[in-house]
């Protein structure tokens, strides 16, 4: 219903904005030079009136309807559900949710029948819910209807020649800006926070120095100790992440070892070297690989890569497993080529025709210049580009679950198998968790570490392009 209501609200604002428009042309007599504002900033007047608190009211009444309503709902039934625990009663309202938009009746006996104790209370308490959502959607289409009438009666009024109505269209274009900026901000703030809350709490069951330094990565066979609140001595050891974050780097150190050189070189050669016509055609397709999903990658890596090394590598007498971090390093290397190469070539592309001029009327060749020239003009977004793939590449997931497998090996062999940070991740929330356990918690461990580990390499790029580019600017 809100995204009902929300599309009937889009609909309203493309229709006042229109008659908000004309309406203004009309007063002018056709002649908008009369106008102190252009017509199209009086039909986003009257737009912004018409639909703004409309608009305003859904989003809170859709965030917080549906908590009044399920409070009211324990509220009726408390007794019956007095002796639910927790996961009993979000399990329960579940159910409820699940009738009460359900019409299908056999459907219905089939959900009832698997909560046999509580049926008939999920039946009369699914007839509420239903019954309530209803006359809340009801009082919601009301309201907003009133405040649509309200507002544009008002903003059709206030639709006048010598009307600024410009000022008030930018300056609520700016407020929305200001909400879209804080939004991404505290977005970033509350994952972080988040991360660092259920760390403490994992930290509070597993040593820290234990888990950052430890051999030993096992947290499938993690057991909780007396109380359910801390794991015993020796299963505390059982989170070492030292196998992870070896795993993770030596795949991405054989990423970026492939991607670094050819993506380099591509740029060089379609900046200082190919000509317009094959530039057009050879950039676009050299692109196209960043739009390839993981999983195709990931395929390529388990049918095509790991095969072809594993057969060169018993060629040569090596021992080489199914799944090893070289497949999995190639074709992470492959996947994040188009990111060095697009970016080197838009930062060299920018590298400023005078320095190129300069150098060649030193006698120097092309070469000499783009070695002694062009290359430190362009290092700090090259250091961006490289960074950037860097983190793309540690961050990539499911080429290192189909290529390089789920074992964490502490090894810098790059013909084994071992597994990295984001995989584990992944492994540990798999499924029905509880938020309670070691096993589960660990994973936001490994997440905050990973989030260091990518503000470090920011702040890197940072250094380095405020120390270089001063010099070349």
């Amino acid at each position: 219903m809100v995204l009902y209501i929300l599309g009937m609200l889009f609909v309203i604002a493309l229709a006042t904005f229109f008659v908000g428009r004309s309406r203004a042309i009309s007063i002018a007599g056709n002649d908008i030079s009369l106008l102190h504002s252009r017509p199209t900033y009086h039909g986003g007047f009257l737009a912004i009136f018409s639909v703004v608190p409309a608009f305003v009211l859904t989003l809170f009444w859709s965030a917080l309807s549906g908590r009044y309503i399920t409070n009211s709902i324990l509220d009726r039934f408390s007794p019956q559900l007095a002796n639910m625990d927790v996961p009993q009663l979000q399990a329960f309202l579940r159910d409820v949710r699940t009738l009460a938009g359900n019409t299908d009746n056999a459907a219905s006996k089939v959900i009832l029948s698997t909560r046999g104790d509580v049926k008939e209370i999920a039946q009369n308490a699914a007839e509420l819910y239903a019954s309530q959502v209803s006359s809340s959607n009801t009082w919601l289409i009301a309201l907003a209807g009133l405040l649509v009438l309200v507002g544009f009666i008002y903003g059709f009024s206030q639709i006048k020649t010598v009307k600024r109505n410009r000022h008030f269209v930018e300056k609520f274009i700016m407020v929305i800006l200001v909400i879209c900026s804080a939004v991404a901000i505290f977005t970033t703030i509350g994952i972080v926070f988040s991360l660092i809350f259920e760390s403490i709490r994992f930290f509070q069951k597993v040593p820290f120095f234990d888990f950052l330094f430890g051999y030993h990565w096992s947290p499938q066979s993690a057991f909780e100790g007396a109380g359910g609140t801390s794991l015993s001595d020796d299963n505390s050891r059982i989170f070492g992440a030292i196998p992870l974050f070896t795993g993770t780097f030596l795949i991405t150190f054989i990423a970026i070892s492939i991607a670094a050189p050819l993506g380099l070189m591509s740029a060089i050669y379609m900046s200082d070297y190919a000509g317009s016509k094959f530039r057009a055609i050879a950039k676009p397709v050299m692109e196209i690989l960043a739009g390839i999903p993981t999983v195709v990658y990931g395929f390529f890596a388990a049918l095509t890569v790991a095969p072809a090394i594993r057969g060169w590598g018993e060629s040569l007498g090596l021992s080489v497993s199914s799944e090893s971090a070289l497949a999995a390093g190639v074709v992470m290397g492959i996947m994040i080529i188009p990111f060095v190469m697009s970016l080197s070539d838009d930062v060299i592309n920018s590298v400023p025709q005078s320095l190129r001029d300069g150098s060649y009327a030193m006698g120097a060749t092309k070469s000499e210049t783009i070695r002694r020239v062009i290359l430190p003009a362009a290092l700090p977004g090259i250091v961006s580009a490289l960074l950037l793939a860097i983190s793309r590449a540690v961050g990539e997931t499911m080429i290192v679950v189909m290529a390089a497998g789920l074992a964490a090996n502490l090894t810098i062999n790059p013909l084994e198998a071992v597994t990295t940070v984001t995989v584990q991740i992944v492994t540990l929330l798999v499924g029905d968790q509880e938020f309670d356990s070691a096993k589960t918690l660990a994973a936001f461990a490994l997440g905050l570490v990973l989030f260091v580990i990518t503000l470090c390499l920011n702040v890197i790029a940072l250094r380095v392009v405020q120390k270089y580019r001063e010099q070349y600017d």
